[in-house]
């Protein structure tokens, strides 16, 4: 789709909507939110959890932010392409600066997308701090699917200790490594697990559970014994409808499932949301946690007990699922092979990278330097020897092909696109001798989209996107903690049509000039390959996995 059809569009979706203006006061709160005692977190307007924010297709978002903080902080969209507004993505050092203490400033754009996403704080990793909620985008008109009511359930982990001292623990050399596993406890729709509110069913009726797991480390498995399931979106998009037993939810990823209601209310039941990380040791009644909630379709009948999983359960997944719209695999313009990995570095810290670069922020934004810099926001080496910058050109189709050859699993995330999940295999001559051996395993026919997608220990996994949006896009881990070891990466997407179609509002430039950051200039501010004042690059001592 050409820049000035998506401009038009816009314009359209924007005589429609209305517009919707949230407010937050982002800051402090004390808050015991596991039971487990008081801690500092982030909330908004002094409460937590932060209110759920609701649009419609077409409606113009209105989000001013107040940072009532001590560090910088900003905002992300998880699931928005902000096509034409990429300077709104909120990621931090890479499409804007963070909005300083004191200071405040307005996310506007028109929401262009139907779906189930969240807002984020994308910035010191505020996110697992607090600083989340989910973002419901209903469709203008009539759903592709059929259903009476909608139901959320956000799903979180939570820690005794902030992610601040999380991160500590992880990247001090003078700690031991790893450090030792935080157990976590875990919240739906903001509340500890164990008190969660119930839902009620009425007899013949049909509900849309719309699920988020905006947790920072933990996987959550959702059932409800007794009920059918049926997926019909995942990450914002639909899918040809896929009846399962369960969802196995990552880190930032969603799913809505229809759920038709029994015909008579004589009995009530129980949903079950496992919280759990397969890294992290079996500890009964701690690792896993089981959380138990109450299905009600008459108070005071009697409850139907849960079953539990056998081998023919039937769990979601990926390659199982294809795209409701239809569209076929693209053909591939151009292959990537990304390899992940874990090492010892120079600095004495344990970092986790793509192909060897360990992701460090710039000190101009990325963006900023894709837009200033003329023809050389073509050449890679600009962002930064740590950005691991790759210029995409416009409308290509890229195929990643990405090797996990390593015994952690990892939820990567792509900014401002979804993907095409076509094929999952094993990392030939990547693989451990004590390793089970993998299939090959390809979608048939037309594959699902979505914007998360988890790469299994010792797995590879191929997707597929068209460069249509240009802009500055992460891919990273959404493990904050891989986040904050470096497992990130930027898309530099055609820079040359960036130049000519978007401008970044002078508020937003305001955030640098008040932090003393320039706006134009590479990834130091400077000019062409000068990169004085970004930190020395650190290298590699001792490769691990």
């Amino acid at each position: 789709m050409s820049v000035p059809v998506i401009l038009t569009l816009l314009q359209a979706l924007a005589v429609l909507g209305r517009r919707v203006v949230v407010n937050w006061d982002v800051g402090y709160v004390d808050i015991d939110r596991d039971g487990y005692g008081s801690r500092r977190a982030i909330g908004v307007n002094g409460v937590l959890p932060i209110p759920p924010v609701r649009v419609t297709v077409g409606d113009t978002l209105a989000l001013t932010v107040h940072n009532s903080l001590n560090l910088t902080t900003s905002i992300h969209a998880h699931g928005l392409f902000q096509k034409g507004t990429n300077y709104m993505d909120g990621a931090a050092s890479i499409t804007q600066c963070g909005i300083p203490p004191g200071s405040q400033f307005t996310y506007e754009y028109v929401v262009q997308q139907a779906g189930t996403f969240w807002l984020h704080g994308h910035d010191h990793y505020q996110n697992a701090d607090g600083l989340r909620t989910p973002l419901v985008v209903y469709d203008r008109g009539s759903p592709p699917v059929k259903y009476d009511e909608d139901i959320l359930l956000s799903f979180e982990d939570w820690y005794t200790e902030t992610f601040t001292e999380r991160v500590r623990i992880t990247l001090d050399p003078s700690l031991p490594f790893p450090p030792p596993h935080g157990i976590g406890f875990g919240l739906i729709n903001g509340i500890n697990g164990n008190i969660t509110k119930p839902i009620h069913f009425q007899p013949g009726r049909a509900y849309r559970l719309r699920l988020i797991n905006m947790s920072s480390t933990r996987w959550f498995q959702f059932s409800l014994p007794g009920h059918a399931m049926r997926v019909v979106e995942i990450d914002g998009m639909y899918t040809e409808p896929l009846d399962v037993d369960g969802v196995d939810i990552a880190p930032a990823q969603r799913y809505s499932v229809l759920v038709t209601a029994h015909s008579t209310n004589s009995f009530n039941y129980h949903f079950n949301a496992t919280m759990y990380a397969s890294f992290i040791p079996v500890e009964p009644g701690l690792s896993p946690r089981i959380f138990i909630g109450d299905i009600i379709y008459q108070q005071g009948a009697p409850f139907i007990q849960a079953g539990s999983y056998d081998d023919s359960f039937r769990w979601a997944k990926d390659i199982d699922l294809h795209a409701l719209d239809q569209e076929p695999a693209l053909p591939v313009d151009r292959s990537l092979e990304l390899v992940i990995g874990i090492s010892l570095y120079s600095t004495g810290q344990h970092l986790v990278y793509f192909n060897n670069i360990t992701y460090a922020p710039p000190i101009t934004p990325t963006l900023y330097t894709a837009l200033g810099m003329g023809n050389m926001a073509m050449d890679e080496r600009v962002y930064g020897p740590q950005a691991h910058a790759i210029v995409l050109k416009h409308n290509e189709v890229i195929e990643l092909v990405i090797y996990n050859p390593e015994d952690a699993l990892h939820p990567l995330h792509l900014h401002g696109h979804t993907f095409q999940i076509t094929e999952y295999g094993p990392t030939n001559g990547l693989v451990p001798n004590n390793a089970t051996a993998f299939p090959v395993v390809k979608n048939s026919g037309v594959p699902v989209k979505r914007d998360t997608v988890v790469v299994q220990p010792y797995q590879y996994v191929k997707l597929r996107f068209k460069a249509d949006n240009p802009g500055v896009w992460m891919l990273r881990c959404h493990m904050d903690i891989h986040f904050a070891m470096g497992m990130a990466l930027t898309f530099i997407e055609a820079p040359e049509v960036l130049q000519k179609t978007q401008k970044v509002p002078p508020g937003m430039l305001e955030l640098c000039v008040k932090q003393g950051i320039k706006t134009t200039g590479n990834a130091a501010g400077n000019q062409g390959l000068d990169f004085t004042g970004l930190p020395p690059v650190p290298t590699i001592v001792l490769r691990e996995g």
